[in-house]
């Protein structure tokens, strides 16, 4: 195919296809040479990855300030926090502000390192 990828439509009910890439030959790398992360790759995960990647190494994000941030609800924020906690990627600090309950968030060195390589796949495989 020379270097491109193959471009097909994916089902639904008439009318409601959409196109898709699917990277069957990449010039320089084979599709599964690109690692495409899937717990990070959710919309809504990588937001929450890209924003606690912005704060700096040895800081944390206040939850109800990356809920502001994403204009997530708490209950869907807290759900990717946790299957992002799950993988390793994200630690949560749960503390005390007086008597109100407080979590602190941040990526952990793991987090960053798949951070850095999810961007690095994704540009590989969007300049190939």
């Amino acid at each position: 195919m020379s270097g491109k990828a193959r471009v097909e439509r994916t089902g639904g009910p008439a009318g409601s296809e959409t196109w898709a890439a699917r990277p069957t030959e990449l010039a320089g790398a084979a599709a599964s040479d690109v690692d495409i992360d899937p717990v990070i790759h959710a919309q809504a995960r990588l937001r929450i990855m890209a924003t606690l990647a912005a704060v700096p190494v040895g800081d944390e994000l206040h939850f109800p300030r990356l809920r502001e941030l994403l204009d997530m609800t708490a209950g869907n924020l807290s759900a990717h926090l946790s299957k992002l906690e799950g993988a390793g990627y994200v630690q949560q600090n749960k503390t005390y502000a007086g008597r109100s309950p407080a979590t602190y968030l941040a990526l952990t060195p793991e987090g960053r390192v798949a951070f850095e390589r999810y961007v690095r796949n994704l540009r590989a495989l969007l300049d190939a």
